[in-house]
């Protein structure tokens, strides 16, 4: 059974961040902004200016009392021990932002919005220290652990892609319709009308496997070798759009939520921690191509599916409302999934010990 956080919002809560203390900080409707303690008691409440919904919030790791948070085009750093106006304001995005990442040194927070863009912030100079891409609403963004200038990011464009921030251009793309519609899978028809636009990104610890959840409501795991990435993995995960996928942060397990109201969790270990133990099996991997379809430089790499319908949950909620944001927090020496939706609260279920 779930543990109802409530009191911090009077909105629709719209994103979680859990600081490297437990601090849980949540994002609302209407520019509402709570920290919680690990209980689920509200401990601090803020409107943000302009009562701009608040879209994404991250902690920094190496300081914990420093929490950024998106709130339309702006982005505002706050210190939670004094929960009061922001430490600074960054106004670099042109549309509404849509998710925040910091890099694990915290030196560069990446700010992705509807015009596509992903603005890149040097939070040393204040500045946009680099600017990328996507042709439609950029819907999530994430560094790679231990490779702070490597990062991943989707899109409704149904693009996947890498970047390294020397360069402008991504180093490598996979287009998710272009990928279903050369499998000829008898699904393909129907990927017209419930196209793979992909909302949420998520990397594994070891920063080379990442996950992408789309709206034709499956899960696809990448690995990245080098300055490109392969398909790894994709499964059915959902009925609906998967809105949010969240590595756990350890190993290889993945929770995924739904617009079908459910909070599902993977053990994938089997699946591609093998493959990560294993190099000798890579030139057979390769012959085999298990990459689903990569673009670069315009070229198409077509490849065999790489579906695996046996992949089953460990564990399976009932929610019954669409999932907007899941987190991973530790209470009371145990995990809890905490996941926001459209209600004014937050649900904290426990999780099995991976």
């Amino acid at each position: 059974m779930a543990a109802k956080w409530s009191g911090g919002h009077s909105s629709s809560v719209l994103c979680l961040a859990v600081s490297t203390e437990g601090l849980v900080a949540s994002g609302a409707e209407r520019g509402e902004l709570a920290l919680w303690d690990g209980g689920g008691s509200p401990v601090a409440q803020l409107r943000l200016p302009q009562a701009e919904d608040v879209t994404s919030v991250v902690f920094s790791a190496r300081r914990p009392s420093t929490l950024y948070a998106a709130h339309g085009e702006s982005i505002s750093a706050l210190d939670v021990r004094s929960l009061q106006e922001p430490l600074q304001r960054f106004h670099v995005n042109e549309e509404e932002i849509n998710c925040l990442s910091l890099n694990d040194t915290d030196s560069l927070l990446a700010a992705a919005d509807d015009s596509g863009a992903i603005k890149v912030v040097d939070l040393e100079s204040k500045k946009v220290s680099r600017s990328l891409r996507h042709s439609n609403i950029c819907s999530s963004v994430a560094f790679r652990p231990q490779r702070p200038q490597s990062l991943v990011s989707c899109g409704l464009d149904m693009q996947v892609m890498l970047w390294n921030l020397q360069k402008v251009r991504p180093l490598w793309s996979t287009n998710l319709q272009e990928c279903e519609m050369e499998e000829e899978s008898p699904q393909s028809a129907g990927q017209f009308f419930n196209p793979p636009l992909a909302h949420s990104l998520s990397v594994a610890s070891c920063g080379n496997i990442f996950s992408c959840g789309a709206q034709d409501g499956k899960v696809r795991i990448f690995r990245v070798t080098g300055a490109r990435f392969e398909h790894e993995l994709e499964f059915q995960a959902h009925s609906l759009g998967v809105s949010q996928v969240l590595f756990m942060p350890e190993g290889y397990w993945l929770l995924s939520g739904g617009n079908d109201g459910k909070v599902l969790l993977w053990d994938l270990s089997s699946n591609v921690g093998k493959q990560q133990k294993s190099p000798a099996k890579s030139l057979h991997r390769k012959k085999a191509q298990a990459a689903a379809c990569s673009r670069k430089d315009g070229k198409l790499n077509k490849a065999a599916s790489n579906e695996h319908p046996g992949v089953v949950p460990k564990l399976s909620i009932e929610h019954g409302e669409k999932v907007n944001w899941l987190s991973c927090a530790e209470i009371k020496g145990s995990r809890r999934v905490l996941v926001a939706d459209q209600s004014s609260s937050v649900s904290a279920y426990p999780l099995p010990e991976p």
